[in-house]
């Protein structure tokens, strides 16, 4: 099909356009999955590994979960404190 055909479909929103497409290829930018190592003293392991089971989940989990939102945190932080010195 070609590609006017396929926009032309997917914008009167009449037609399902999922079986047109080749999901087997499909990829969802920047949450491909990257493996790395991180050394942490004992007992970080051990407070991440009580951490975890207090609430269920694994090591890994738990060390994402983490990192996702002290990332965001810090974003917003940079976010907000360079709205403010463009106000000034």
């Amino acid at each position: 099909m070609k590609a006017e055909k396929f926009d032309q479909k997917f914008d009167q929103g009449r037609e399902d356009i999922i079986d047109d497409l080749d999901l087997s290829t499909a990829r969802r930018v920047n949450l491909e999955q990257k493996r790395i190592n991180v050394d942490f003293p004992a007992w970080v392991v051990e407070s991440l590994d009580r951490e975890a089971a207090r609430i269920g989940v694994t090591r890994q989990s738990i060390i994402k979960v983490w990192l996702v939102e002290r990332l965001k945190a810090e974003s917003a932080d940079k976010s907000t404190s360079s709205n403010a010195v463009n106000t000034l």
